[in-house]
């Protein structure tokens, strides 16, 4: 697979690799890991994505594979428990977020149904496919990204900034970010599935 064209970002590991190959951009609509991707793009603040995705399995056996309802009650022990966990950035902020977040999570489900249609109205329920032709085009943040990074912290989550919130956009399919030519663009416009809450 030599010729594919692919995002250059993917390239430089073979982790960020697998990942672009596999899950970027696909649109995802299952609470759980929308929850877990929320967190993973959290923690990538001031690091490198490769940094996150080498931890990603010490994440999900530090936060019972993200199960939502189970982290939103982690106390002051689980927190001092986590800080010292080695398979996860030892940042007590980032983890005091996702457990905040999990709980915010909860009240959304209560007022929406669920978290991912919460996230997918914004949208209107339909994937934003933005076919650029370079990578220097994509932007960092979007008015799209400030909307909802807004709606965020009025809900009570943290650590949730505008071009943070655009970066699990991306990852989650609601924004469509792979440049027009990489080979993943036109099976990321196409993997709606018929049954699902956009289609």
């Amino acid at each position: 697979m030599n010729n594919v064209i692919k995002c250059q970002w993917s390239t430089k590991t073979e982790l960020e690799e697998a990942y672009h190959d596999t899950e970027w951009g696909v649109p995802v609509f299952d609470d759980t890991l929308l929850f877990e991707l929320l967190s993973l793009e959290l923690c990538q603040s001031g690091l490198s994505w490769h940094t996150i995705l080498k931890k990603r399995e010490g994440y999900r056996n530090a936060f019972e594979q993200f199960n939502i309802a189970k982290v939103a009650i982690y106390n002051d022990d689980h927190i001092a428990q986590l800080v010292t966990d080695e398979n996860i950035v030892r940042h007590k902020a980032k983890i005091t977020a996702i457990i905040n977040n999990a709980a915010a999570i909860l009240k959304v489900q209560q007022e929406f149904g669920s978290f991912s249609g919460y996230l997918w109205g914004f949208v209107n329920h339909q994937p934003i496919v933005n076919g650029w032709q370079q990578e220097s085009e994509v932007p960092a943040s979007t008015p799209l990204s400030d909307q909802i990074s807004k709606d965020l912290k009025k809900r009570g989550f943290k650590f949730l900034g505008s071009t943070t919130v655009y970066a699990f956009l991306q990852a989650v399919g609601i924004v469509n970010d792979h440049i027009q030519t990489c080979f993943r663009f036109k099976p990321c416009c196409e993997a709606i599935p018929e049954d699902s809450p956009v289609s």
